[in-house]
């Protein structure tokens, strides 16, 4: 029980991270910087979603205790984790600009968040997976 609450912590915070760090923390670029929207505006406003996404699946993981119902939200977690990572790197992009705050920092924050949350996702898996078949 003790293992689940810490791990729906991470992914909690994480998820928050994920979601309202490009808007607040680590800014990426907004609207009002070109004359139309550039894609890191787009890639900030799905990433938006996907950290809701996470939040809820680490918010779900302490309501629901079965081993199994928990293993199929960590693989929504990971599934949703792989999406955060493809889209500032392949799916949608950054800014042309390489000295843009979303190429500094907000880019590589959201990759450091990702991975971290792909290894807390897998850990817990097969820990998971192994309360299942002990």
């Amino acid at each position: 029980m003790k293992k689940n609450i810490i791990f729906s912590a991470l992914f909690i915070i994480s998820g928050l991270l994920i979601s309202l760090g490009p808007i607040y923390l680590f800014k990426a670029c907004d609207a009002g910087c070109c004359a139309s929207y550039p894609t890191c505006y787009w890639m900030r406003m799905i990433e938006l979603g996907m950290g809701m996404i996470i939040t809820a699946l680490g918010t779900f993981l302490i309501v629901y205790t079965d081993t199994k119902i928990q293993i199929g939200m960590i693989i929504s977690i990971i599934l949703t984790d792989i999406m955060v990572l493809l889209i500032p790197t392949v799916i949608i992009g950054s800014c042309t600009v390489k000295t843009m705050a979303c190429n500094v920092l907000t880019v590589p924050v959201l990759i450091v968040i990702g991975i971290f949350l792909l290894i807390c996702s897998v850990i817990r898996l097969l820990s998971l997976r192994k309360t299942i078949n002990a």
